[in-house]
């Protein structure tokens, strides 16, 4: 043990209010426990108990000495149970719910850093729409849900977000991409591909260029981020995504992300979530804080993001 015995000795004492209860709470003869309190009292040079005749009962040097002998052992207790977690990481599952484009991107990039360094561990990654991964995350189905908009929920626990603006994507051989943004109007005479209704993004999309009086009339209308990318990085389509469903392409020098400066898109937002922080096993905390990493860098890698 890191911590003497007597740590033990004293806070028993203070509880039982007696040398002699200690002793046989603690299986520990009288006299030895005694032994150490003495000693204890002679290093300090003040009496920690006063010796009354029912009893022991602490001296105001004594209260001060047993905060800090039972945080000591509160911490020592915390530091245990983290090793016994670290043992833990020999094995195990963590169950990811995502959506499509980060499936494909930032997540198994993550999920490939951390399990070169936990090789034992298994990152499950489930791509489901913003309903299901809610529902999964609060049946305990997954341990962690990554999305875009996800509602405020109590049964919720965000981890982390960031802002996930949209932008139009682009090939990097694209008439536009040598732009630093772009207004929404410069898009028009380019081939557009819209999410289809069954994404949360068509709304945003549609909206932003309705509310800014365009006439855009989608090229294609595709349910897939990952569609909508291969689209763009072979024509001069544009795309309307964040910087996170092609966080690995724009690595890649494939597409380039171009903001819109005049109407930008409405607020996106990609969250981190949990069902509940307090059942969180060491091997989900660490994937989460892998994750976290991973979301400032891909929003930001000059390291001024903004995330929470």
């Amino acid at each position: 043990m890191l911590h003497s015995r007597v740590l033990r000795y004293i806070d028993e004492v203070a509880r039982s209010g007696s040398i002699r209860a200690a002793g046989e709470r603690l299986n520990v003869a009288a006299s030895a426990i005694n032994k150490h309190v003495l000693q204890l009292e002679e290093a300090i040079g003040e009496p920690l108990f006063e010796r009354l005749p029912r009893g022991l009962r602490l001296t105001p040097a004594g209260e001060i000495l047993l905060a800090h002998v039972r945080r000591t052992m509160r911490e020592y207790s915390q530091v245990e149970a983290e090793i016994r977690d670290l043992k833990a990481l020999q094995g195990g599952e963590v169950i990811v719910a995502t959506m499509n484009g980060l499936a494909g991107g930032i997540v198994p990039k993550a999920a490939a850093l951390f399990c070169a360094r936990h090789p034992r561990i298994r990152i499950s990654i489930k791509v489901m729409f913003l309903r299901d991964i809610v529902g999964a995350v609060e049946a305990g189905e997954a341990d962690l849900g990554l999305a875009f908009n996800l509602p405020r929920l109590a049964q919720l626990d965000c981890l982390g977000s960031v802002d996930a603006r949209l932008g139009a994507v682009v090939s990097s051989a694209h008439p536009l991409s040598d732009m630093d943004s772009i207004s929404l109007a410069s898009c028009l005479p380019y081939p557009l591909i819209f999410p289809d209704r069954s994404m949360v993004m068509h709304d945003l999309v549609a909206e932003t260029f309705a509310a800014a009086d365009l006439p855009a009339e989608p090229t294609f209308l595709t349910n897939s981020i990952e569609a909508m990318k291969h689209l763009a990085a072979t024509g001069d389509s544009i795309a309307f995504l964040s910087k996170f469903d092609v966080a690995e392409e724009l690595r890649a020098g494939v597409l380039t992300y171009l903001p819109i400066r005049d109407r930008p898109f409405g607020q996106n937002v990609l969250t981190l979530v949990q069902r509940d922080r307090r059942s969180r096993g060491l091997a989900v905390q660490m994937f989460a804080d892998e994750l976290l990493r991973s979301l400032k860098l891909s929003s930001d890698p000059d390291g001024s993001s903004t995330g929470s």
